[in-house]
């Protein structure tokens, strides 16, 4: 039986195209130029995708991360986080991109409805990238004393992280 969710999407499209030509906007075109602006954009980001994938590789493969994962293991553990998310809740407030390598490794490893899994989809999906956020808002209005803004969001990160971990306990009864 096909509910209303099902018609959604196919009504979205029928109505921009309609405005469109009411509007009397060359539709096609207009398609054809975003998608040659998405592709400029793809062949723009992919470069630094890559780069960045390797380089987390990379800080994978040394070790680097494993004693940084060992160091912070024991609080892990007093704050009942798995510590196969330890990884992912360090890079996270640090690189969007680097975490999302981190998330789908996590992914593979364990299944997206493990417990690991679903903590991990918690944080990638409730989290922000803490270091870009300041950084990209406070230099577009020029402010350079962030006062408690780092530490503030910084433990708004930790809860995050330890909350992720309890509600999914909670709600799914691991």
């Amino acid at each position: 039986m096909a509910g209303l969710s099902d018609f959604v999407l196919p009504i979205t499209l029928v109505g921009i195209l309609g405005y469109g030509i009411f509007k009397g906007v060359d539709v096609f075109g207009e398609f054809l130029t975003g998608a040659k602006e998405g592709l400029t954009t793809v062949v723009n980001i992919v470069p630094a995708i890559i780069a960045l994938m390797t380089c987390v590789g990379m800080f994978k493969a040394s070790g680097a991360l494993d004693g940084i994962v060992w160091l912070f293991s024991p609080v892990a553990a007093a704050l009942q986080l798995p510590q196969e998310v330890v990884p992912l809740a360090i890079l996270r407030p640090i690189s969007g991109s680097g975490a999302l390598v981190i998330y789908n490794d996590i992914l593979a490893t364990h299944g997206p409805d493990s417990f690991i899994g679903r903590v991990a989809s918690v944080i990638e999906g409730s989290s922000e990238t803490t270091f870009y956020t300041i950084a990209v808002y406070y230099g577009a209005v020029k402010v350079s004393k962030t006062r408690y803004t780092l530490s503030a969001s910084l433990s708004a990160d930790l809860v995050g992280f330890v909350m992720s971990a309890f509600m999914v306990r909670m709600i799914f009864g691991f």
